[in-house]
């Protein structure tokens, strides 16, 4: 989320624009994640009652719309953009009482995904702060055309904008960091991410024992299934070809990526516009990605990435035996990724340019319903 966030107010101050990131916290660096009340916020969840913790996130409302109302004072702000969170109405009512155009992102169905993983007990009144939070923005920007189409059920179609995830294209990777890792000459299977059991990554562990010896796989991130993860590898026999690094920098991200042969995008959610996608792309990394229809917003199957069944352990192997046998392969894979984001453009900065059109037009339709 930081990582988003940062990126496109980066790219809209570059193209001249005014940005005042208001937050849980002071700095702007912390934005998109809050530091101590992040710990604050998990420990409270941990402990309280689900219903109580969700009567916390509505209550946060008051103290949020006091600060971004004080902000707006000083600031006096043309556009509120908003990154679409749960229970969080406080840019709606800040919108509602300075009759200013709100942009919303929306990077999820936040009521659905809560629901599902049975963590949400106030059920209507999350339901009903999501709907009025997606009926009241004035332009909407889903990542996906998927999670676009499940929106419009809510706002209908209106001022619905499709902005996926993006890249940094001038991105300067260490080039030596393979030979670091004690990884040249072998073929590295790589993923970056937090490792969650619903991840996927048990699939490249039990393939690893029926690839060519020299293929090994790097995972830059953890979670709660690395400790599942590095057994079932010792298990395999396989726990000298697996190797965690752990979380690193944003911004020495790219130098680890660099280093894989085949970025691993082994499951996503539905709706989602996975991030890693675009820095694989950037990257000229050789894809192996789930088939199914979010990706396919971005991801041309042979073309820039293999795609494999993603309900089907078999058809994610062959995909994953053919790429790791063949450079060549691997090679106009990963090209053709980074044509990709260069044409499309999957980009930061083809974002912010399509944020400022957005938010021009509605500025416009600001004046005239105010003439």
């Amino acid at each position: 989320m930081s990582v988003h966030i940062e990126q496109l107010v980066s790219a809209l101050r570059a193209r001249g624009h005014e940005v005042r990131v208001v937050g849980p916290t002071s700095g702007e660096k912390q934005a998109g994640g809050s530091g101590g009340l992040e710990k604050l916020s998990d420990t409270l969840r941990a402990i309280l009652p689900a219903a109580a913790f969700e009567l916390l996130e509505l209550a946060y409302n008051i103290p949020a719309y006091r600060r971004l109302k004080r902000e707006a004072e000083t600031f006096k702000p043309d556009i509120l953009y908003e990154r679409n969170n749960l229970y969080l109405l406080a840019g709606l009512w800040l919108k509602r009482g300075l009759r200013l155009p709100m942009i919303l992102e929306i990077n999820a169905p936040l009521f659905e995904e809560r629901n599902r993983f049975g963590k949400l007990k106030l059920k209507g009144a999350a339901r009903r702060s999501e709907r009025a939070l997606w009926s009241g923005a004035d332009a909407a920007l889903p990542v996906t055309q998927v999670l676009a189409d499940m929106v419009a059920k809510i706002r209908g179609p209106r001022d619905m904008h499709v902005i996926h995830n993006g890249a940094d294209l001038g991105q300067a990777p260490k080039s030596d960091l393979k030979t670091r890792l004690g990884l040249e000459g072998k073929v590295v299977l790589g993923f970056v991410g937090f490792v969650r059991p619903w991840h996927g990554l048990e699939w490249a562990i039990r393939a690893l024992p029926r690839l060519n010896a020299n293929v090994e796989l790097l995972v830059v991130g953890d979670g709660p299934a690395q400790e599942s993860l590095e057994r079932e590898a010792e298990a395999l026999g396989v726990g000298q070809r697996v190797h965690f690094v752990g979380r690193v920098p944003h911004q020495d991200i790219a130098s680890y990526v660099q280093t894989f042969d085949i970025a691993l995008q082994t499951k996503a959610v539905a709706y989602a516009s996975p991030l890693k996608m675009f820095e694989y792309m950037a990257l000229g990394r050789a894809i192996i990605a789930p088939d199914q229809p979010n990706l396919r917003e971005i991801l041309k199957a042979d073309v820039d990435a293999l795609l494999f069944d993603p309900a089907d352990e078999k058809s994610f192997f062959i995909a994953l035996e053919r790429l790791s046998r063949d450079a060549e392969l691997r090679s106009r894979l990963g090209a053709a990724a980074r044509r990709s984001v260069e044409e499309t453009p999957f980009t930061w900065a083809e974002n912010a340019r399509r944020v400022e059109m957005i938010a021009q037009d509605l500025l416009v339709k600001t004046v005239r319903s105010n003439a």
